[in-house]
């Protein structure tokens, strides 16, 4: 397999609102920070793949839009999904390993402001037995909080601790939406309060791929991908055990995860308690530092959330502050899907 890491990463300074601005205004600044980052030009790129939620926009095919702010005139290799910008990096490390490009821009962005992202995100929901209740994100969350808290695994001043320090650890990063001390509220669903629950804000990143060589040349100490992979729960929450995620654990074990520990790890838990089930999935002790970055607890955007926590990752490997670092992006309720990779510096 060929050698493929991450060269450069930027994302938006995260906001509750940039009604002023659109899709494309958000995104120029990251595709210009990770273009100028390597000293690339849009012709270098090989493979473009961004992703995005048209439900979150509001419109069919608005990602076809964003597409001016990369320029796709003379016409570019490119493509999208319509999830999570994590998702969009799986797409293009597989079009790297086949050799057809040696080059990939990948970016996502999401506006949540103009609309109720609680109620958006019920259209991921099973659409015969559980949308037509709509639960909302929050209100699922809260069930899985409660089943970890009825089975001993944590409990409210513990998930108060999780936001604190997440929250405390942000800030050191000046992209955060939330930074320092913030109240834990009230219950929005009990037991979750208002702290418990990510932000909700409008963001953008954007991250640069390159193979082999081609990476050493443009990043002084590239974070090279060891190994990525992606698992889903069963659609249906009745059947799965929310205190746990299997799916999470599978990924982990297919990335290589386990065969070495790793001293950082990115998750994309949006709810304190989703950070409980995701420790334990993926084995991390307390010598890990978990989202030194304040992770999406300080900064939600979504769709572009998990893009962020590996590119947080692989930045971290750029400054020098991590060897070996773990990756996970999330999407759907409770945990559904996760991706996870393992990113890794040269030995120095």
């Amino acid at each position: 397999m060929r050698d493929i890491a991450l060269v450069a990463f930027a994302q938006t300074a995260h906001r509750r609102t940039s009604e002023e601005l659109s899709e494309v205004e958000m995104l120029m600044p990251v595709l210009h920070g990770v273009l100028e980052q390597t000293g690339l030009k849009t012709p270098d790129i090989g493979f473009t793949c961004s992703g995005s939620s048209d439900y979150l926009a509001g419109r069919a095919f608005s990602f076809t839009l964003a597409l001016d702010g990369v320029g796709a005139w003379p016409p570019i290799s490119e493509s999208h999904v319509e999830m999570d910008g994590a998702w969009a990096l799986y797409e293009a490390w597989t079009k790297l390993l086949t050799g057809e490009a040696d080059t990939a821009l990948v970016y996502a962005y999401g506006k949540s402001s103009p609309g109720s992202v609680r109620d958006v995100l019920t259209r991921q929901l099973d659409p015969y037995y559980v949308a037509p209740l709509w639960p909302d994100s929050v209100a699922l969350a809260a069930l899985q909080a409660q089943a970890l808290i009825d089975a001993g695994a944590t409990d409210e001043p513990a998930l108060a601790a999780v936001a604190a320090r997440s929250r405390a650890d942000a800030t050191a990063n000046s992209h955060a939406q939330l930074r320092g001390s913030v109240p834990q509220g009230d219950y929005l669903v009990r037991p979750l309060r208002t702290g418990d629950c990510p932000p909700i804000g409008d963001g953008a990143a954007a991250v640069v791929l390159a193979a082999g060589e081609r990476a050493r040349d443009l990043c002084e100490r590239p974070a090279w991908i060891r190994g990525i992979d992606h698992r889903i729960e069963a659609h249906g929450l009745g059947v799965r055990d929310l205190t746990d995620s299997p799916s999470a654990r599978l990924a982990a074990e297919k990335a290589g995860a386990f065969e070495r520990p790793v001293d950082t790890a990115e998750l994309h838990a949006p709810f304190t308690s989703q950070e409980v089930v995701l420790r334990k999935a993926l084995r991390l002790g307390d010598d890990v530092r978990v989202n030194p970055s304040g992770g999406p607890l300080a900064a939600n955007p979504v769709m572009a959330a998990g893009l962020i926590r590996i590119g947080e990752a692989a930045a971290g490997i750029h400054r020098g502050e991590s060897d070996r670092a773990l990756a996970h992006a999330t999407s759907g309720p409770c945990l559904q899907q996760n991706l996870v990779a393992v990113l890794e510096g040269d030995p120095r």
